[in-house]
Protein backbone atom coordinates (compact mmCIF):
# COMPACT_ATOMS: atom_id res chain seq x y z
CA UNK A 1 0.00 0.00 0.00
CA UNK A 2 1.62 3.69 -0.45
CA UNK A 3 1.39 5.73 2.40
CA UNK A 4 2.38 8.85 0.18
CA UNK A 5 -0.31 11.74 0.97
CA UNK A 6 -3.97 10.84 1.34
CA UNK A 7 -6.03 8.05 0.09
CA UNK A 8 -9.92 8.74 -0.18
CA UNK A 9 -12.12 5.32 1.53
CA UNK A 10 -14.97 4.54 0.14
CA UNK A 11 -17.34 2.39 1.71
CA UNK A 12 -19.43 0.32 -0.02
CA UNK A 13 -22.03 -3.41 0.61
CA UNK A 14 -19.96 -5.22 -1.16
CA UNK A 15 -19.31 -3.73 -4.74
CA UNK A 16 -16.13 -2.44 -4.04
CA UNK A 17 -14.47 -4.02 -7.12
CA UNK A 18 -17.28 -3.40 -9.04
CA UNK A 19 -17.09 0.25 -8.61
CA UNK A 20 -13.38 0.22 -9.12
CA UNK A 21 -13.32 -1.20 -12.46
CA UNK A 22 -16.43 1.41 -12.99
CA UNK A 23 -14.69 4.29 -12.21
CA UNK A 24 -11.37 3.60 -13.75
CA UNK A 25 -13.34 2.92 -17.38
CA UNK A 26 -14.87 6.34 -16.91
CA UNK A 27 -11.18 8.38 -16.07
CA UNK A 28 -8.12 8.80 -17.57
CA UNK A 29 -5.26 8.56 -15.97
CA UNK A 30 -6.73 5.38 -13.51
CA UNK A 31 -5.95 2.10 -12.29
CA UNK A 32 -6.55 -0.90 -10.08
CA UNK A 33 -4.09 -1.61 -7.85
CA UNK A 34 -4.00 -4.38 -4.63
CA UNK A 35 -7.31 -6.37 -3.97
CA UNK A 36 -7.11 -7.96 -0.32
CA UNK A 37 -9.59 -10.49 0.72
CA UNK A 38 -10.86 -12.07 3.71
CA UNK A 39 -9.64 -14.73 5.13
CA UNK A 40 -10.91 -17.60 7.49
CA UNK A 41 -9.99 -14.86 10.26
CA UNK A 42 -13.12 -12.95 8.76
CA UNK A 43 -15.39 -11.21 9.70
CA UNK A 44 -16.39 -11.68 5.67
CA UNK A 45 -16.33 -14.88 3.78
CA UNK A 46 -13.46 -15.97 2.75
CA UNK A 47 -11.89 -15.35 -0.86
CA UNK A 48 -14.76 -11.96 -1.04
CA UNK A 49 -12.99 -8.49 -1.63
CA UNK A 50 -12.10 -6.40 1.39
CA UNK A 51 -10.47 -3.59 0.32
CA UNK A 52 -9.95 -2.58 -3.53
CA UNK A 53 -7.31 0.15 -4.30
CA UNK A 54 -8.02 2.30 -7.66
CA UNK A 55 -6.83 5.12 -8.97
CA UNK A 56 -9.40 7.83 -11.02
CA UNK A 57 -8.17 10.49 -12.15
CA UNK A 58 -5.16 10.36 -10.72
CA UNK A 59 -6.49 10.57 -7.29
CA UNK A 60 -5.87 7.32 -5.15
CA UNK A 61 -9.16 5.47 -3.15
CA UNK A 62 -9.57 2.89 -1.31
CA UNK A 63 -12.97 0.27 -2.04
CA UNK A 64 -14.11 -0.87 1.09
CA UNK A 65 -16.99 -4.07 1.51
CA UNK A 66 -17.78 -2.27 5.07
CA UNK A 67 -21.60 -3.87 5.24
CA UNK A 68 -24.75 -1.88 4.71
CA UNK A 69 -24.51 -0.08 8.00
CA UNK A 70 -23.42 3.34 6.40
CA UNK A 71 -24.87 4.97 2.72
CA UNK A 72 -23.10 7.45 0.49
CA UNK A 73 -25.45 11.34 0.97
CA UNK A 74 -24.64 14.22 -0.77
CA UNK A 75 -22.51 16.02 2.14
CA UNK A 76 -19.45 14.44 0.63
CA UNK A 77 -19.46 15.08 -3.54
CA UNK A 78 -16.44 15.10 -5.89
CA UNK A 79 -16.61 17.75 -8.26
CA UNK A 80 -15.00 16.85 -12.08
CA UNK A 81 -13.80 20.63 -13.69
CA UNK A 82 -14.70 19.90 -16.96
CA UNK A 83 -13.27 21.84 -20.12
CA UNK A 84 -15.88 21.96 -22.30
CA UNK A 85 -19.56 20.64 -22.95
CA UNK A 86 -18.31 17.37 -24.64
CA UNK A 87 -16.54 16.93 -21.17
CA UNK A 88 -19.78 17.72 -18.80
CA UNK A 89 -21.90 15.45 -21.33
CA UNK A 90 -19.59 12.08 -21.31
CA UNK A 91 -18.72 12.58 -17.15
CA UNK A 92 -22.79 12.96 -16.78
CA UNK A 93 -23.39 10.03 -18.43
CA UNK A 94 -20.79 7.40 -18.01
CA UNK A 95 -21.62 8.58 -13.74
CA UNK A 96 -25.25 8.16 -14.44
CA UNK A 97 -24.87 4.55 -16.29
CA UNK A 98 -26.44 1.98 -14.73
CA UNK A 99 -29.24 3.41 -12.57
CA UNK A 100 -28.03 6.74 -11.52
CA UNK A 101 -29.73 9.76 -10.65
CA UNK A 102 -29.87 13.00 -12.35
CA UNK A 103 -29.94 15.94 -9.83
CA UNK A 104 -29.98 20.04 -9.55
CA UNK A 105 -27.28 22.30 -10.22
CA UNK A 106 -24.82 19.61 -11.87
CA UNK A 107 -25.13 17.48 -9.06
CA UNK A 108 -25.81 13.35 -9.95
CA UNK A 109 -25.63 10.52 -7.83
CA UNK A 110 -24.16 7.60 -9.97
CA UNK A 111 -25.62 3.72 -8.92
CA UNK A 112 -23.40 3.43 -6.12
CA UNK A 113 -24.90 6.18 -4.51
CA UNK A 114 -21.73 8.10 -5.07
CA UNK A 115 -22.62 12.42 -5.30
CA UNK A 116 -20.57 14.21 -8.10
CA UNK A 117 -20.73 17.78 -9.52
CA UNK A 118 -20.17 17.87 -13.16
CA UNK A 119 -19.27 21.91 -13.77
CA UNK A 120 -17.71 23.23 -16.86
CA UNK A 121 -14.71 25.56 -15.46
CA UNK A 122 -15.65 28.36 -17.10
CA UNK A 123 -19.28 28.35 -15.36
CA UNK A 124 -17.15 28.55 -12.05
CA UNK A 125 -14.93 31.75 -13.95
CA UNK A 126 -18.11 33.37 -14.72
CA UNK A 127 -19.41 32.90 -11.09
CA UNK A 128 -16.36 33.69 -9.03
CA UNK A 129 -16.67 37.38 -8.97
CA UNK A 130 -19.67 39.86 -8.04
CA UNK A 131 -22.01 41.56 -10.12
CA UNK A 132 -24.98 41.37 -12.53
CA UNK A 133 -23.41 39.00 -14.73
CA UNK A 134 -22.29 36.41 -11.82
CA UNK A 135 -25.79 36.53 -10.20
CA UNK A 136 -28.02 35.77 -13.92
CA UNK A 137 -25.21 32.87 -14.35
CA UNK A 138 -25.76 31.57 -11.02
CA UNK A 139 -29.69 32.19 -11.49
CA UNK A 140 -29.50 29.90 -14.74
CA UNK A 141 -27.59 27.27 -12.98
CA UNK A 142 -30.37 26.81 -10.57
CA UNK A 143 -32.99 25.87 -13.39
CA UNK A 144 -30.50 23.54 -14.50
CA UNK A 145 -29.64 19.65 -14.02
CA UNK A 146 -26.85 18.76 -16.32
CA UNK A 147 -25.62 21.81 -16.86
CA UNK A 148 -25.64 23.62 -20.25
CA UNK A 149 -22.45 26.10 -21.29
CA UNK A 150 -23.45 27.64 -23.75
CA UNK A 151 -27.09 28.87 -21.73
CA UNK A 152 -24.96 29.44 -18.67
CA UNK A 153 -22.74 31.77 -20.56
CA UNK A 154 -26.08 33.55 -22.60
CA UNK A 155 -27.32 34.32 -19.57
CA UNK A 156 -23.91 35.95 -18.08
CA UNK A 157 -23.86 37.67 -21.08
CA UNK A 158 -27.76 38.73 -20.27
CA UNK A 159 -29.09 36.94 -23.68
Amino acid sequence: MNTDGFTTCLWFDGQAEEAAHHYTSIFKNSSVGDVIRYSEAGPGVPGTVLTVEFTANGQKFVGLNGGPEFKFNEAISFQIDCEDQEEVDHYWNKLLEGGGEPGPCGWLKDKYGVSWQIVPRQFLEMVAGPGEKAARAMKAMFSMGKLDLAALQKAYDGE
